[in-house]
């Protein structure tokens, strides 16, 4: 299951044209595809546009209505492919995934399509994930669209402007025989919104008649002498074609032109942060009226020369918003005045940062800069906000008050109850007997264990690629193996054939550790070949331990319950000591406890308000027989395992307390037995709506549990409650 449900939100795809759409961007990227009578959809689930594909798929009763024909693909590259659909026929497609990471991995399939063209209209989705929200290495899309002379789209963060680019890249694409790129960043898929709506569309040309009546035109195949053509095509039609489209179109937006001898240009989706930094200096209002003018461009490639030129010909100087580097537009800009004759200075990245995202106290610092040289009268320096003062100053919104040390960083780790900690924590006491090893690490949950407590894992090549980046280490003289870990998702994703069939191949002594909580949990959530759950339009239930095997890998086990800490381990010891030659697998099975958690709360709510027996389990530590050691905590870093007053006044070390937090997962416990740590552990029962016979049993255990402590009690007879610490020592 998906971690958020669309299926009442895309009731509202069905609004008819003419009314007004409020909602989430993502939700009005979809309504925009239908009303752009879009013939197939494609993509791979990944922030930050993971809901998106959520969308599409809670959607696929209306999709099919409209013979919209949606795919989940194994892949990136998958993804692009499908886009070869509209290379012969007039198909509308759109694919969807994260960039840049995604964009690496179609980049096969979308340089072919770039460089052969379309027939029907190609819109490529990517997710900006860059700066503050990115889950990534900081890298950008714009050099991808330069390098394969696609055109790249950046609305700003508007739904209007979104469902408009995203109606303007199909017939953009179709106009140029380009495909084209749609650059949405993490607030714009978020944001919410209204627009006014537009009927949805069926496809004018049907994947039916395409089946039915092929086409091919040899001109269009990546093939010498054919590719020579298409760079020509690219400069002397295509572009000449797009460039003419975006000014007949007015895609890019001239605001409040003329006010001023001086002008800001700047990227579509960085144009919020831009006018709300113009807005807190008194530039600008809230309804986005400017004192300055400002040139948006919603297409940052190309860059249109004739606009450049007309926007900078009354001007001393501009100020270019572009984000991260690079500094690709600010050197395309230059090229286009110096060319020109023109006389505008341009600033960019001198007034601004040229590396990191441009948040609204930098883009707000740089908008300061840049008024102080060319208009110093505009600005009230009494009445400056807060964010551009130094970052020492105390009136400093970011200010530290703290001095450093005070408070203990705690690295980000596992979720309480997370199925994954106890196969690190199981890794942790194998190696005490099979000493350490190299380990290559993975994209997914599962990359926490590079942190403390487990400092597991040396490396991470990218998404399914653990396995791989482990196929340096191979010595014919040493015995040892090396560690690999990949989720189920990476592993469907590319991990089979990249890693394991890789593995298999070259007789690589490795293990490989495949995490398994039966779906794609590093992209949100979505279900893969693997999974467990019954899905009404996929494949699933395809077990991982029987794709390696059928690749040829001799010695796997499947471990279904991470929490049985010792099988585990004795597991890892068998792996790492066999002599089998070649890789070693083992799929470590368990469902994410959020994603349980998620599923049986609101049935336990609702049987405890219908009054029947619920039973929820917690664990404790008992503070006499606790000796403040803290190695569970060392083994498991759980967020619920913490350090609390020793109660005894004899013994100083603070004892281990396990917060209220506890999901009863059973960890500490199990790490407490297969560690042989000291029997401090507890299990309790909490019982909602108790019955008879639970009322009976806990009279007798308290009956028990009061009758031997009334010996204790006897023992401490005639001892002061306030005696002093002193007394107690004598006694």
């Amino acid at each position: 299951m998906a971690e958020r449900s669309f299926k009442e939100e895309v009731q509202k795809l069905r609004i008819p044209a003419g009314e007004e759409f409020h909602g989430e961007g993502i939700l009005a990227v979809t309504k925009a595809l239908l009303q752009s009578g879009v013939s197939y959809v494609g993509g791979y689930q990944g922030a930050p546009i993971s809901h998106l594909m959520d969308v599409l798929g809670d959607a696929n009763d209306i999709l099919a209505e409209l013979g919209v024909h949606f795919e989940n693909s194994a892949s990136e590259a998958t993804a692009a492919a499908m886009l070869a659909a509209s290379v012969n026929y007039p198909l509308r497609g759109a694919i969807t995934f994260k960039s840049t990471v995604g964009t690496n991995v179609a980049s096969d399939a979308l340089a072919n399509l770039a460089s052969g063209g379309v027939t029907g209209g190609a819109l490529i989705i990517v997710g900006e994930d860059y700066g503050e929200g990115s889950s990534i290495m900081q890298e950008r899309s714009h050099a991808f669209a330069m390098k394969s002379q696609m055109w790249l789209l950046d609305p700003r963060p508007n739904l209007t402007a979104i469902v408009d680019s995203v109606e303007y890249g199909f017939e953009l694409s179709e106009y140029s025989n380009t495909p084209v790129m749609l650059e949405l960043r993490l607030r714009s898929c978020h944001l919410h919104g209204s627009f006014i709506t537009k009927e949805n569309k069926r496809p004018t040309f049907t994947r039916k008649e395409a089946m039915e009546n092929p086409r091919r035109d040899v001109s269009r195949i990546v093939l010498p002498p054919a590719s020579f053509m298409h760079e020509q095509e690219k400069i002397n039609q295509r572009m000449p074609a797009a460039i003419q489209f975006i000014k007949d179109r007015k895609i890019n937006e001239m605001i409040s032109n003329g006010k001023k001898d001086f002008g800001i240009i700047t990227q579509g989706g960085l144009y919020n942060t831009v006018m709300r930094g113009l807005q807190l200096l008194g530039l600008a209002d809230i309804y986005g009226n400017s004192e300055i003018p400002v040139y948006v461009l919603n297409v940052t490639y190309p860059i249109i020369a004739d606009e450049v030129e007309e926007f900078a010909k009354d001007k001393r100087a501009l100020l270019l918003f572009e984000e991260g580097q690079p500094d690709y537009i600010e050197q395309n800009i230059h090229s286009i005045l110096r060319k020109a004759d023109a006389t505008a200075k341009l600033h960019g990245k001198d007034v601004l940062v040229m590396a990191g995202e441009y948040t609204p106290t930098v883009v707000t610092k740089g908008l300061l800069s840049f008024v102080r040289m060319y208009a110093p009268d505009l600005i009230k320096e009494n009445d400056l906000p807060a964010i551009v003062l130094p970052p020492d100053s105390p009136e400093h919104p970011m200010a530290i008050k703290l001095t450093q040390g005070e408070v203990h960083m705690r690295p980000p780790g596992f979720c309480t109850g997370c199925p994954e900690r106890p196969i690190f924590s199981a890794l942790k006491l194998a190696e005490r007997e099979t000493g350490k090893h190299h380990v290559s690490a993975d994209i997914g949950c599962h990359l926490f264990s590079i942190l403390p407590p487990f400092d597991i894992g040396a490396t991470t090549m990218g998404y399914g690629l653990g396995s791989a980046g482990a196929a340096g280490f191979q010595d014919a003289n040493s015995e040892k193996p090396v560690l690999a870990f990949m989720g189920d998702g990476g592993f469907w994703h590319n991990g089979l054939t990249s890693g394991v069939g890789n593995a298999v191949f070259n007789e690589s002594n490795q293990v490989l550790v495949v995490v398994d909580n039966a779906y794609s949990a590093a992209t949100g959530g979505q279900d893969i070949l693997s999974s467990a759950a019954d899905n009404p339009i996929r494949s699933t239930k395809h077990p991982i331990e029987r794709a390696v095997r059928g690749v040829g890998v001799k010695w796997a086990k499947t471990v279904t319950n991470t929490y049985k800490v010792d099988e585990l381990r004795d597991t890892f010891i068998d792996a790492l000591t066999s002599k089998e030659p070649g890789p070693k697998v083992i799929v470590a099975q368990s469902e994410c406890t959020l994603n349980r958690t998620r599923r049986e709360r609101p049935l336990a709510a609702k049987a405890e308000k219908e009054g029947k027996r619920v039973v929820r389990e917690r664990y404790g530590i008992d503070p006499e027989t606790c000796t403040g050691d803290h190695s569970c905590i060392r083994i498991s870093g759980c967020p619920s395992l913490s350090i609390t007053a020793n109660p005894d006044p004899l013994r100083k070390e603070p004892i281990a307390t396990v917060l209220s937090s506890c999901v009863g997962c059973g960890l500490c416990g199990e790490n407490a037995h297969a560690a042989a740590l000291c029997p401090s552990f507890y299990r309790t029962q909490v019982i909602s709506n108790p019955t008879a016979w639970d009322r009976f049993i806990t009279s007798l255990r308290n009956a028990y549990i009061s009758r031997l402590q009334s010996g204790i009690e006897r023992r401490y007879a005639g001892i002061e409650p306030e005696a002093s610490t002193a007394e107690l020592v004598s006694a």
